[in-house]
């Protein structure tokens, strides 16, 4: 069957149909071209004016501030002499940093002659800081607890040495050769005020340290009441106590405790109150709240015992006579050693061997008033007969001289040449401050005393709660 071709007509119209789908192709590439050149133009027209308009702004605007801006009269410059800084010698601190210091605590009795010979140093060496020192830091006198610390050289030679001048300085001494230099430093000292409360349950240093007091402070507390308090034979269970006092740092660390600057004390119900006063001669004593100096004329017991071996009576069986006999004074039993003090301020008449007594002393405190001392192991030094004592002062050691089966101090009260009880002997009371005096004591109290009673509201709360 033979093929059928198309028509010529029908040819010529398809061609044309392709002419003109070519021509609206090409004709629409065209176009394209065109509006894609046109945005391109647009944009860097977009982007020329944005960076025409920030060169403007660079430019005018610090143009305009500058306009702005009130112009104000030139200062003509002064030249000032100003002194220069002096010379600091870091020779010391050199050594300090190349070596490491070694330190020494000074021990009871213990020489800055001992401590030298102790640490292998030379006697030279001690002469010359001594010297350089001049008699300043007491440095014959030392503190027990005191330090001293020390730069040795290659060889072992003293070449640096330091030590505490009180609280406040320190002393920095640099040897070289035959040529000793010092330097004292200043220390920044606070004191902070503190409160503590406390109540008895077994004993005053338990409950002194349960709340939060050093024992130097429970000692002083104890010292503070030590003449209206017995705190062997008085003490009782639910006493309580309000301490306020200061704690010492220096450049920023805890140094130790410092003064009690009020308290209060209930013993049995009764209660006591002393207070911190600086007198006008500069003297610093201890008042109760009425103004009343707490340091009686008399101490009620002269000495730190364990225990009474025997109280005052008019009848009582000798330990080595065997027989009955008066104990005119009262028997307080201590170690040998045992520090005895001077009950009140007084002349000794006697300090000596008097037969049943052993090492003896008698000290007359006024017309009236004597105290008598038996049993001694040994007098203080410089105790003689003639010379004059202070309450508190130490004048002997227990011991068991005499007529005595154990160490202890046997103490008596006198009137007059009479033995009286020293336990229950009214002793005289002290005066009062002036009035004037009183006023100017009064006000200086109100901080403490408000603390306390304070502390003594919250205390009561508690309890009754």
């Amino acid at each position: 069957m033979a093929t059928q071709r198309p028509r010529r007509g029908a040819r010529r119209t398809s061609h044309t149909a392709m002419r003109w789908r070519l021509r609206s192709y090409l004709h629409a590439a065209r176009r394209a071209r065109e509006l894609l050149l046109v945005r391109k133009r647009h944009r860097w027209v977009l982007a020329g004016a944005s960076v025409t308009a920030a060169l403007l702004a660079v430019v005018m605007v610090p143009a305009w501030a500058t306009l702005q801006r009130q112009r104000t009269p030139l200062v003509p410059l002064e030249s000032v002499a100003l002194p220069m800084p002096a010379l600091v010698d870091r020779t010391a601190s050199d050594l300090a940093a190349a070596n490491a210091w070694q330190s020494a605590t000074v021990h009871p009795g213990q020489s800055l002659a001992a401590i030298f010979a102790e640490q292998g140093l030379d006697t030279n060496d001690l002469e010359r800081v001594v010297a350089t020192d001049a008699g300043q830091s007491k440095l014959s006198h030392l503190r027990p607890g005191q330090r001293f610390e020390f730069i040795r050289g290659a060889e072992g030679e003293l070449r640096a040495l330091r030590y505490d001048r009180g609280d406040d300085q320190r002393v920095l001494m640099r040897l070289e050769g035959q040529l000793a230099r010092k330097v004292v430093e200043a220390r920044r000292i606070e004191r902070v005020t503190r409160v503590a409360h406390g109540v008895i349950t077994d004993s005053l240093f338990t409950a002194g340290i349960r709340a939060g007091m050093s024992h130097a402070l429970v000692l002083a507390l104890a010292k503070v009441f030590g003449y209206d308090i017995d705190f062997v034979q008085d003490l009782r269970e639910g006493d309580y106590f309000t301490v306020v006092y200061d704690n010492i740092y220096r450049d920023g660390e805890y140094l130790r405790s410092g003064d009690i600057i009020g308290a209060e004390f209930v013993n049995r119900g009764r209660r006591f109150t002393a207070f911190r006063y600086t007198l006008p001669d500069g003297s610093t004593e201890y008042f109760s709240e009425d103004g009343r100096p707490k340091r009686k004329s008399f101490l009620r017991t002269p000495i730190d015992f364990r225990r009474i071996a025997s109280r005052f009576s008019s009848s009582r069986m000798h330990p080595i006579l065997g027989r009955m006999r008066a104990h005119k004074g009262v028997d307080y039993a201590a170690p040998s050693g045992t520090p005895i003090f001077a009950a009140g301020d007084g002349k000794v008449t006697f300090c000596g061997w008097a037969h049943g007594y052993g090492k003896f002393v008698l000290i007359r405190h006024n017309r009236d008033i004597s105290t008598a001392y038996g049993h001694m192991s040994r007098f203080a030094a410089r105790l003689h007969r003639g010379a004059r004592v202070r309450q508190g002062e130490i004048i002997g050691y227990v011991g068991m001289t005499g007529l005595a089966t154990g160490p202890h101090l046997h103490y008596e009260f006198r009137i007059d040449g009479q033995q009286r009880d020293p336990m229950t002997v009214t002793l005289p009371r002290p005066a009062p401050l002036p009035v004037q005096l009183r006023l100017a004591f009064q006000r200086s109290i109100l901080p403490a005393l408000s603390q306390i009673e304070q502390i003594d509201a919250r205390f009561r709360l508690a309890s009754t709660n």
